[in-house]
């Protein structure tokens, strides 16, 4: 054992490449994934809720989009399909959950418009028409809340952001502190105890 989670910089469990498959809105999608990033064997069930619930960026969006926490990328590259306008920047803490994602922007031919960063890595003045996050809980209750102090702010003055959030690791009580800090927050739907929350100005 290791003393690693997703959330970890730079992961010592070996890497160990591995394939996951899944299919959202109708497209086969096969991803490259390794050991040391977020659900590493398969597509998160609450990533599957987000993308299987929320709505998708039309064709014609053209983002910037943001997924925050991007693992080795299957929101990245759903939204880069489904938007071939859109640029997507994919945020994560963890090296090899950047570099999977760059990997599997090529597989999916979005590699020009997708752009992995570590959070300082982002610049100053980008904002997102769209935000997208099935968050990190572990990391614990503040630093959650300061990830989304720190990523919200950024959502231009009519965009959306799309959390998904297990109702039994504090989905509700996220919704609430939300409106707490003054968002519109709208459960847009709950499916196999997560909830989907869509936050607005």
């Amino acid at each position: 054992m290791t003393g690693d989670h997703y959330f970890t910089a730079e992961p010592t469990t070996p890497a160990r490449p591995r394939e996951v498959e899944f299919n959202v809105a109708g497209r086969d999608y096969t991803l490259t994934s390794a050991g040391g990033v977020f659900s590493a064997d398969r597509l998160d069930p609450g990533t599957a809720v987000l993308l299987r619930k929320a709505a998708l960026p039309s064709a014609g969006e053209t983002g910037p989009l943001l997924d925050i926490g991007c693992g080795f990328g299957p929101i990245t590259c759903v939204l880069a399909t489904v938007a071939p306008a859109a640029t997507v920047w994919a945020v994560d803490v963890n090296e090899r959950a950047r570099a999977l994602t760059t990997t599997n922007a090529a597989r999916v031919d979005a590699a020009d418009r997708v752009r992995a960063v570590a959070p300082d890595g982002m610049p100053a003045d980008v904002t997102f028409t769209q935000i997208w996050s099935n968050p990190p809980i572990h990391i614990g209750k503040a630093e959650l809340h300061d990830l989304l102090l720190r990523w919200l702010p950024r959502l231009t003055p009519d965009g959306v952001a799309w959390l998904v959030v297990a109702r039994h690791l504090g989905g509700d009580s996220l919704h609430r502190w939300l409106v707490e800090q003054g968002w519109q927050v709208d459960r847009h739907a709950s499916q196999k105890g997560y909830r989907v929350l869509r936050v607005t100005r």
